[in-house]
């Protein structure tokens, strides 16, 4: 009983102090922002300009994993049971609430609501079982293809252009 309180409340502080959690449902981890309102994680997203949380689906489980505010590192991890909010409900209206005041940069601040109830998904995590256990590697994955590149080395002809320009 005292170890499942001491979970609780491990969770609970760990994810409210956390700017960003990262969350794995059927697809790959993603870092999401959040808040911690009534028990459970709160996320908005999967609209036009929110965070994408594909694989997050209502009445699955998925794995949450906080890292620490300070250093980045990991905290804890724990399973959470996924439920996507009725939009306009009261759970829904409390959630948005407190996600609103999260939002950071919305192009649309005094509508934002509205376009989250036409156009978003707002989910529920709430705590399952409370600690898994962290494993010891660093789970790095290799990046997502993309079409954004490195700088390219400079063309050889580049130094001596700089140069002719200097003795002008």
């Amino acid at each position: 009983m005292t170890q499942t309180l001491l979970d609780q409340a491990l969770v609970e502080e760990a994810t409210k102090k956390s700017g960003l959690i990262w969350v794995q449902g059927t697809g790959p981890a993603r870092a999401l922002w959040h808040v911690w309102h009534e028990g459970g994680v709160y996320v908005v997203g999967d609209g036009p300009g929110e965070q994408p949380f594909p694989g997050l689906v209502d009445g699955q489980s998925a794995e949450v994993t906080v890292r620490s505010k300070d250093k980045g590192g990991r905290l804890v991890a724990w399973t959470a049971a996924v439920t996507e909010q009725v939009p306009d409900s009261e759970s829904w209206k409390a959630a948005v609430a407190e996600l609103k005041g999260k939002r950071l940069n919305a192009p649309d601040v005094e509508v934002m609501t509205q376009r989250w109830a036409r156009e978003c998904r707002v989910l529920r995590l709430e705590p399952r079982s409370m600690t898994t256990d962290l494993p010891d590697g660093s789970l790095a994955a290799a990046p997502l293809p993309t079409d954004a590149t490195t700088r390219q080395p400079a063309p050889e002809a580049l130094p001596r252009l700089l140069l002719r320009r200097k003795k002008r």
